[in-house]
């Protein structure tokens, strides 16, 4: 069975030095997305899981002290160096013999190190030390990335990579290795995720227009 992968792409959203870019085969069996709301709970009768109501126009009362939660996602990428190794036409093939999928996972780390604010704008890690002696001067934060996969462009921070090493080179680099990256969307006003919410709008739009509902049980 011929399985049409298509590539992924994490992308560093700033002035950087040197630019980060992770391009992967993506064709996950599972990807994980979650969206929580945080309820405030009073101990008054009636606001236990929130404030009674009886009539739609009643439900912003019913929401008081409801907030939600930026969407978070988890998937799992496979990054293998076999195909470049075995090749000599395949670019990059001099490197993935001697330094397997190394460039990939140091590319990957540098996304979670905070950046500092360095000349001319430009964004370099903090721990090469080049920002100013004092906390206020470094102005440390984390990267910004644009997460690409098929329809999708969304702006996330890459809150954690964990990474499984299953093959190495004889003098132990790996050259296989499958990776599972947590993200957290950044919600706001930022343009990437206004055209992630009107994708959204137009697909629920063309559900309710099609009929195309789940099946659901309810019973009292």
């Amino acid at each position: 069975m011929l399985i049409n992968l298509t590539k992924g792409v994490l992308l560093e959203y700033g002035l950087s030095l040197p630019p980060l870019m992770l391009q992967f085969e993506f064709n996950p069996q599972t990807l994980s997305r979650t969206r929580t709301i945080s309820i405030t709970r009073g101990n008054a009768p009636g606001t236990r899981g929130g404030y009674d109501f009886a009539l739609p126009t009643e439900t912003p009362r019913v929401a008081q002290g409801v907030s939600v939660e930026p969407e978070q996602f988890n998937l799992q990428i496979l990054l293998d160096a076999t195909d470049r190794m075995g090749d000599p036409n395949l670019p990059g093939h001099a490197v993935a013999v001697t330094l397997g999928i190394e460039p990939e996972l140091d590319t990957l780390r540098s996304m979670v190190e905070p950046k500092s604010q360095g000349p001319g704008g430009l964004q370099m890690l903090s721990s090469l030390g080049l920002g100013g002696s004092r906390a206020f001067q470094r102005d440390e934060h984390p990267s910004v990335l644009l997460l690409v996969w098929g329809t999708h462009i969304l702006p996330v921070f890459l809150t954690s990579v964990q990474v499984e090493e299953s093959a190495h080179l004889p003098h132990l680099v790996p050259y296989r290795a499958n990776v599972t990256l947590s993200f957290q969307v950044i919600e706001g006003n930022n343009p990437f995720y206004q055209v992630e919410k009107i994708r959204q709008t137009v697909g629920a739009a063309l559900n309710l227009a099609t009929g195309v509902s789940a099946s659901v049980s309810v019973s009292f």
